[in-house]
């Protein structure tokens, strides 16, 4: 009897038809030599999604799942082969037709968030202006809120030195793109900088001098939509990661847990 099938359902888990939209990333095994794999990917990914979703820390993975160091062992593979990134990428492309848009977008919104590390060792620093000691993640969204590009970094390091490394990242691997929207934290040399190095315009949407209180901006509510979500997967509180890489890798798994659940009521609507 299927582990999936003999355990009960926990929130996380994808349903057969998110598993059969999700399971064509997940890379094959090229050669049929040595041992048979005991857990299936499937259950690896729900794993990985409980992780990110509650919070919990591998160690403490509940023991109806796979054993935490197999889960573990097939998070930190993809991680390094570029498969989170990949199916990401993969996803939102298909989100965005199954929403009537072109895969690949034209706009973008650029925006960091700081959060808090613990005493997990890595790159930290303080951001003097949230009183934030710990890291950015500086994200790349597209006008839909789904992640384009993502580079963690020390929270020390200012906000346009940080855009240049995403912006830098994301050169040549987004055809049909040409606007950027940014508060105006990303005034000054930025702008032409974005516009020499990556030949996209740079676009700063600024607060009206009259407006007073909270104020819904255009465009830059968009990246901000996009933070909240990271707000519902308690693995991103804080950073807990050692390696900013593993951090970026958390994200890319969190936003494809998001789109894969947002295309398949899509399609099911559309059927």
């Amino acid at each position: 009897m299927n582990k999936h099938n003999a355990r009960k359902a926990y929130q996380t888990d994808l349903s057969d038809k998110e598993w059969e939209t999700i399971e064509p990333n997940i890379p094959k095994r090229k050669s049929k030599r040595g041992r048979k794999r005991e857990h299936p990917f499937r259950e690896i990914l729900n794993a990985i999604f409980y992780i990110v979703r509650s919070g919990c820390v591998w160690r403490l993975l509940p023991h109806d799942f796979p054993p935490w160091q197999t889960v573990y062992y097939y998070f930190r593979i993809w991680k390094l082969s570029g498969v989170w990134e990949n199916m990401n990428a993969t996803l939102r492309a298909e989100l965005r037709v199954a929403s009537d848009r072109n895969p690949e977008p034209s706009a973008a919104v650029l925006d960091s968030q700081s959060v808090k590390t613990t005493e997990t060792p890595g790159i930290r620093g303080y951001d003097a202006g949230k009183k934030v000691n710990g890291r950015k993640r500086h994200i790349l969204v597209d006008v839909m809120g789904l992640l384009m590009m993502i580079v963690v970094h020390a929270a020390s390091i200012q906000d346009r030195d940080g855009a240049m490394l995403v912006l830098g990242k994301a050169k040549g691997k987004f055809p049909r793109l040409e606007l950027i929207w940014a508060d105006g934290g990303y005034t000054g040399k930025l702008i032409e900088w974005t516009k020499q190095f990556c030949n996209w315009i740079l676009e700063i949407v600024k607060r009206s001098d009259d407006a007073k209180g909270f104020q819904v901006l255009p465009h830059r509510w968009v990246v901000e939509r996009t933070l909240g979500w990271f707000g519902r997967y308690r693995r991103l509180s804080k950073d807990y990661e050692g390696l900013t890489e593993t951090s970026e890798s958390i994200i890319y798994a969190v936003m494809s847990h998001i789109m894969v659940r947002r295309l398949v009521k899509i399609q099911q609507i559309n059927t």
